[in-house]
Order: C-alpha cells, then sequence, then structure tokens
C-alpha cells in the first residue's frame, strides 16, 4: 500500500524545538535556538491538559492472579519485552526472528547469555512481570468509533497529494496499531467476530508503559502527543546517548553510558541500495513529517512522474516520523506496513514500526552518534 522510501527521499515537517528546521530546497538543517523555559510559551505548555491515549492501561487492577496460568505464553513475553523497550516489532504470539532478537536485546542488557532463547536465567530475570497478562479487553468507546479515518490511499502519488491526510482507512487498522499489532491478530484474538461498535468489548494485547506525562526538560507539541498516544507510546522514555544499526541482527540498539536500554527490530537496506555502514550524526527530528515524492531521485520510478508534497499521517511512506542523519537523504522513519519489518527490503533508509520509531525519536537529541555496520 505504502511507496517505498529510497535513497534521496527529502522530508521536512514540524522539526522538535530547539533541535533543525528543514525545508524543501534547504542545502542542510538550519541550528535552532531552545525555547526560553520562562518564557510564555513553556508557561503555557505547563497548564495546557495533555492528550492521553484511548484506553490506557492499570497494570494494578488487570495482574493475573497468582494460581492462574498464561494461555499465550509467547505472547505475554512480547508484551512484558515491548514495555521495557525490547521491541518484538509486531505482537502476534508467535515465535521467530523479531521475538528471538528482542529476547536476546534483553538478555544483554541484563548480563545474560544472548542466546535468543526464554532460558531459566531468563526466565528467572522476567518473573518480576510475570503476573502481567497477555492480553485485556477493552470496551469501545463512541468517541473512537466515531474517529475520522481516511476513506481511501490512492496508488498515485498526485492523488494521494491531494488528501489532507495519509491516515487509518479503516477502525481496524487503527485499533492494531494502538495495541502494537496488526488486525488479522485482532481477528486471531476475537475469533467470535471483531465488532467495531460503541460498548463492545475486544480482546487486545496488553502493552502498557503508554501514558503521557509532563515534561520539565522540553516543551512538545500538542500534534506530537496526541500522536503518541493514538501509538500507544509514552512521552517519557529514557535519553540514548548513541545509536547501532546492526545489519547482521537486523536490529536497532539504543545505548546509554555503554549499557544497551532498549533495541527495535528494523528493515535496512537492500542489494541495489545497501545500508551505508560508517558513523552519522542525527541532525533532527520531524514529527508528524510531509513526504517530498520526487520521482528524479527513485531508481525504480519513471522520471516523467510529477513532484509532489504528500500530506503526513501514520500511512505516509515514512510513517509518523523522521530522524534525520547527517548521511546525506538518509534518515530512520516509520512505516504504513508494520508487518514488514524485518521481512522485506528498504532502498537504504531505516524502518521501524511507527509505535517504535517514535519511541525512538523520544529517545534522541541532536548530536547523538549513529553507528551502522554489518
Amino acid at each position: 500500500m505504502a511507496i517505498l522510501v529510497v535513497i534521496g527521499l527529502l522530508v521536512w515537517g514540524a522539526f522538535a524545538t530547539g533541535i533543525v528546521n528543514l525545508a524543501p530546497g534547504d542545502e542542510g538543517p538550519v541550528a535552532q535556538s531552545p525555547p526560553d523555559p520562562f518564557g510564555a510559551e513553556a508557561q503555557e505548555a505547563a497548564t495546557r491538559p495533555l492528550p492521553q491515549p484511548d484506553f490506557a492501561s492499570d497494570d494494578e487492577t488487570i495482574l493475573r492472579p497468582e494460581n492462574e496460568e498464561e494461555t499465550r505464553p509467547v505472547m505475554q513475553r512480547q508484551v512484558v519485552l515491548d514495555r521495557l523497550g525490547f521491541s518484538p516489532g509486531v505482537i502476534d504470539g508467535r515465535r521467530g526472528r523479531s521475538f528471538a532478537n528482542a529476547v536476546r536485546g534483553f538478555q544483554r542488557a541484563n548480563d545474560l547469555e544472548p542466546t535468543g532463547e526464554i532460558d531459566a536465567e531468563t526466565e528467572e530475570a522476567l518473573a518480576e512481570w510475570d503476573r502481567i497478562p497477555s492480553t485485556r479487553e477493552i470496551v469501545l468507546t463512541q468517541k473512537y468509533v466515531d474517529a475520522e479515518l481516511t476513506e481511501e490511499i490512492p496508488e498515485d502519488p498526485e492523488e494521494r497529494a491531494e488528501l489532507d491526510r495519509l491516515g487509518y482507512t479503516s477502525l481496524e487498522e487503527k485499533l492494531a496499531e494502538r495495541f502494537h499489532t496488526t488486525p488479522a491478530v485482532l481477528r486471531e484474538l476475537n475469533p467470535d467476530g471483531l465488532t467495531l461498535e460503541a460498548d463492545s468489548g475486544i480482546v487486545v494485547p496488553n502493552i502498557g508503559k503508554d501514558r503521557i506525562v509532563r515534561r520539565a526538560d522540553r516543551i512538545e507539541e500538542v500534534g506530537w502527543l496526541e500522536t503518541l498516544a493514538m501509538l500507544g507510546v509514552s512521552n517519557d522514555q529514557p535519553q540514548a546517548d548513541r545509536i547501532v544499526v546492526d545489519e547482521s541482527e537486523g536490529v536497532l540498539m539504543v545505548y546509554a553510558d555503554d549499557r544497551l536500554i532498549a533495541q527495535f527490530p528494523a528493515t535496512m537496506g537492500s542489494e541495489r541500495d545497501p545500508l551505508p555502514l560508517g558513523e552519522w550524526d542525527i541532525l533532527g527530528v520531524s514529527y508528524n513529517p510531509n513526504f517530498q515524492y520526487n520521482p528524479e531521485l527513485f531508481w525504480d520510478v519513471e522520471d516523467s512522474e510529477e513532484s509532489v508534497s504528500m500530506p503526513p499521517g501514520p500511512n505516509s511512506p515514512v510513517g509518523v516520523v523522521w530522524i534525520d542523519l547527517s548521511k546525506e537523504h538518509y534518515g530512520i522513519h516509520g512505516t504504513a506496513e508494520p508487518q514488514t519489518i524485518g521481512r522485506a527490503q528498504s532502498h537504504g533508509c531505516i524502518r521501524l514500526t511507527n509505535w517504535d520509531a517514535a519511541r525512538l525519536a523520544q529517545m534522541v537529541s541532536p548530536g547523538i552518534k549513529a553507528v551502522f555496520r554489518a
């Protein structure tokens, strides 16, 4: 459905406050001064209501009884690892490469042998979260059911450019991304039928760590906080000092003080457009960016097509966020097709699920090193 992002794409949007501003035609980013922490903007931000996710988690009330067996043990581990920042990508209750990589990341972060298997030592390390159930039931509200959707996303770039937003095309798709899964998994969890009507009960993966909090260290744009809430991602994340993209394992690793603090499955490069190995800098973060589609920069697109600017939205070719790199025309971004992460090739850039890209965006800042290795 989504047009794949390729070498040569240019993205711009509302860059993170105090980071950079990049507009179409610019030769590079232009540094901006951070906002005055005592100014009018900061004072207004300190009093405005914070958006919160629909169906926010409440772990104190939904812990599984100690004598009750977990019926979906793999999904339960996926849910816990997702909460801890070691993302399995799509939560689907299946063992696979992304799940093994998430386990391996948790093991490395906890000084365990990185086997990728839930062995006895790993079981013991995860025991603290054993009673978090794999799923929970939510009840759809009228407000959520009535949310505005994008009727259809055309394949033609020029037709896409005429839309106001590249939003979700169905409530099923929106609900799936909110709970870090896919519509197919939602249907599996609700075998009697996925009734998407007000007051309907729906079983969903029990993701957590989704609250929006007031940050004392930064002013955050309301539209971006709403996007985080939509994706079930908290704005309160640990801060990184470098990231490593590992091509052999297919993961993006986040470090602070040489300690692995998060890891995400990623799609990176291809034979035609290999991952640009080396050390780069993060220049800035663009939240809910527009996408500048320039056929001259796409090797697999006819140059006769028109250049257009596509609107933002979760079904944008770059998803909900663009993390700009010092390697020209390269970045880290989201995707409209979360099920392809780690399974498909890219045209050089690094793709994550929208929820993982949004989480990473809260962890990084300009000047952080990004190491790409084979």
